[in-house]
């Protein structure tokens, strides 16, 4: 519990109290805390939203069946096993504990090749530079659009369960079920939102709360929930390790103080600054 309450004093300190204003961690990367306006029944009810420019900073997707390690890990252990400056999950994963439940592509190498029934595509690693955003979200019941449309322009995909559809639409109906969660989202300027919070919201409360806090929601993915949902972020001198707790019908306390391991993670890198000079 230490730990917890310790992470709870760095963020009371750090983050600002309204959605609209953001703390700079460097450049292209910033952090901030919303203050629901219905707040859960457990816990502070802080959403921690960390918000990345993907022009400056780049998509990684990380897993045991491409790395080779034996055992799952934590967000905070892929990031540091991997140099990543910010780590969070990378979807729901199977019983195998391996294989993601959706399509999954990194770089060419696919993780998962199951197209179901979820709604969201998270697409990074244009083919061609310039040519197309550098991250996007897109909905799989647009017309025209499906996993191999989006193949065509981007050399990498992670699919998950749909929260939010653009350009800022709720999708989720009200519901008893709630739980600790981490997101994938994207805001009205393509900037990349990696969303957190332990204390235990539905999903449509979570969404209502996130369209109306003024952060251009436009899109958003569910990654994680329940104690098994992460963000670790290490930039600099700050690092900040956050991890769920409730879940119904699975845990329904806020009692857990070790973050899970995990198989799969969504990591940033900082990109690499061009060479100002052609080598020959």
């Amino acid at each position: 519990m230490f730990l917890v309450a310790f992470l709870i004093g760095v963020l009371v300190g750090l983050a600002p109290q309204s959605g609209s204003d953001w703390k700079s961690l460097a450049p292209g990367m910033e952090l901030g805390r919303l203050m629901t306006k219905n707040p859960s029944s457990v816990g502070d009810s802080r959403i921690i939203v960390v918000r990345i420019d993907p022009t400056l900073w780049q998509l990684e997707l990380l897993g045991r069946g491409a790395t080779g390690d034996p055992e799952g890990q934590t967000a905070r252990e892929w990031a540091k096993g991997y140099g990543l400056a910010v780590a969070t999950n990378a979807g729901m994963f199977g019983s195998d504990y391996n294989t993601h439940i959706g399509y999954m592509e990194f770089r060419g190498q696919v993780n998962a090749s199951r197209v179901n029934e979820y709604q969201s595509v998270a697409a990074f690693d244009p083919r061609e530079q310039g040519s197309k955003p550098p991250f996007r979200i897109f909905d799989l019941d647009r017309q025209g659009v499906t996993v191999e449309t989006i193949r065509q322009d981007y050399a990498s995909l992670v699919q998950n369960l749909r929260l939010v559809r653009r350009p800022g639409e709720n999708c989720w109906g009200r519901q008893v079920n709630k739980w600790s969660e981490a997101a994938l989202g994207e805001d009205k300027d393509g900037k990349i939102l990696f969303v957190f919070c332990r204390s235990p919201f539905s999903m449509y409360d979570l969404n209502r709360e996130l369209l109306s806090a003024g952060i251009g929601l436009v899109a958003l993915q569910h990654l994680e929930g329940g104690p098994e949902a992460q963000l670790f972020l290490s930039v600099g001198d700050f690092e900040l390790e956050l991890f769920g707790s409730y879940e119904t019908s699975f845990r329904e306390d806020d009692g857990n103080t070790t973050p899970w391991p995990i198989p799969n993670v969504l990591g940033i890198k900082r990109k690499a600054a061009p060479d100002s000079f052609t080598r020959f």
